[in-house]
């Protein structure tokens, strides 16, 4: 259907961005922004590098795949206005990400049977059966989503599915997940952009931390989940794509 589509992803929610290019389920290249919040500065120089190397051209981009959210406000406009411009442009479709799920999928459950060496730091032990994205939503706040593993039916059909929602995107205060997750018999592993600053805040009996190499969300994770929402047909309509903000950005009033 859409086999040699030539796709952009677009990841600007959190603090260093990426961009990647694909046809179809194939990616082809993907670059990561130099340092954090340079999105505005380094997204354009980044997107027509990756189209020189593919050799194509922004008019041939059929497919655009968005992290849409919760994350930086500023980065959710950019990617929602790139968006826009190339369904202006091109017609291009769009396919809206959650940014907490593009976090989770950088994880790997070590299962039974399973040979992987334990080293791979993506790795989760068996007994761990929860993970919990963390990202910081400031003002003593965090963007926390929880999963579980997906059933074997449901890794079947969606193969790039390793894990499931079992606790929405909210707002929690440190206290308030601690007060749920800590010292459960069932141990949670954290990762997300949310621990750079307040990791110890964390820590807690039943609670440990996945490497910080797997806690951002990247281009490459957002083209996979993509493609497996537009093998399903889940694109977004462009008139009403709105930023996944979770609450309103603080808005200052100059006086006068």
């Amino acid at each position: 259907m859409f086999k040699e589509s030539l796709i952009l992803a677009v990841e600007t929610s959190s603090r260093i961005g990426s961009v990647a290019v694909a046809f179809g389920p194939r990616r082809v290249s993907e670059i990561r922004f130099s340092g954090p919040l340079m999105h505005s500065a380094e997204i354009f120089p980044a997107v027509e590098k990756l189209l020189d190397r593919a050799d194509r051209i922004p008019g041939q981009i059929e497919q655009i795949y968005i992290s849409v959210g919760p994350g930086s406000f500023t980065g959710l406009r950019i990617a929602t206005t790139i968006a826009k411009i190339m369904h202006l442009a091109n017609a291009a479709k769009i396919i809206t990400v959650d940014t907490l799920d593009i976090i989770a999928s950088n994880v790997v459950r070590l299962t039974e049977g399973n040979t992987r060496a334990v080293s791979d730091r993506r790795v989760l032990p068996a007994e761990c059966k929860r993970i919990a994205v963390v990202l910081d939503a400031k003002r003593g706040q965090f963007f926390i989503a929880v999963y579980e593993p997906s059933s074997d039916r449901m890794r079947e059909e969606h193969r790039d599915q390793i894990w499931k929602k079992a606790i929405p995107d909210s707002l929690m205060t440190i206290s308030e997940f601690l007060d749920h997750f800590a010292g459960h018999r069932s141990p949670i592993g954290l990762l997300g952009d949310g621990l750079v600053y307040y990791k110890d805040k964390f820590k807690a009996d039943g609670v440990f931390f996945l490497d910080e190499t797997h806690w951002s969300p990247k281009a490459s994770k957002v083209h996979q989940l993509g493609w497996q929402m537009a093998l399903n047909g889940q694109f977004t309509d462009p008139l009403t794509l709105t930023p996944h903000y979770l609450r309103k950005p603080d808005v200052t009033l100059k006086s006068r």
